[in-house]
């Protein structure tokens, strides 16, 4: 099950996980309410699995790839684990299925504080466009992940500030509507 906390401030390593002292955990309805959504399946039968196949089909999500993140498996991989960290938006969703390994999804809440998400083996998120959001390694320093994309895939981050992006804008009225 997936776990969810407020951060500190520290900025000690990125791969650590940074919880509030005493620990402010975050549900994931709080999550539902940022537009995040989790999702648990069986990553051992991944290529057969009817769970992920309806998924899919249900959200068209068309095209999918598998990445491995770890310094012997991932060219350029200081430089990728720097650009993943920075804080960005992408223009359409970016949904990660946790096939082996773990790491962690910050996304920012409605009040601009960081959210440290842990993934696992068999966690699969969605994160919506227009959320400013970055990924790292926790300490393990391994993470196998499907990605997957409704038509084709669009690899463009936006660093911050991206405010004036109709993503971002159509995702700050969400916000909005769901807080009344």
């Amino acid at each position: 099950m997936v776990e969810a906390w407020y951060m500190d401030e520290s900025q000690e390593d990125q791969r650590a996980p940074h919880r509030l002292q005493p620990n402010r955990a975050v549900s994931l309805e709080q999550l539902r309410r940022l537009g995040v959504v989790y999702r648990r399946l069986d990553a051992d039968n991944y290529e057969t699995d009817p769970c992920l196949k309806e998924i899919r089909r249900a959200e068209n999500y068309s095209w999918m790839d598998i990445v491995t993140i770890h310094k012997d498996k991932l060219p350029n991989y200081e430089e990728k684990i720097k650009t993943f960290y920075e804080e960005h938006l992408h223009l359409d969703d970016e949904i990660r299925y946790i096939l082996e390994g773990s790491g962690y999804f910050d996304v920012r809440d409605k009040d601009d504080k960081w959210i440290r998400i842990s993934m696992e083996k068999g966690d699969m998120i969605t994160l919506p466009a227009g959320i400013y959001h970055r990924f790292t390694l926790d300490e393990n320093n391994y993470v196998k992940a499907m990605r997957l994309f409704v038509g084709e895939p669009v690899w463009t981050a936006y660093n911050r500030p991206a405010d004036d992006f109709p993503a971002r804008k159509q995702y700050m009225k969400f916000l909005a509507d769901e807080a009344e």
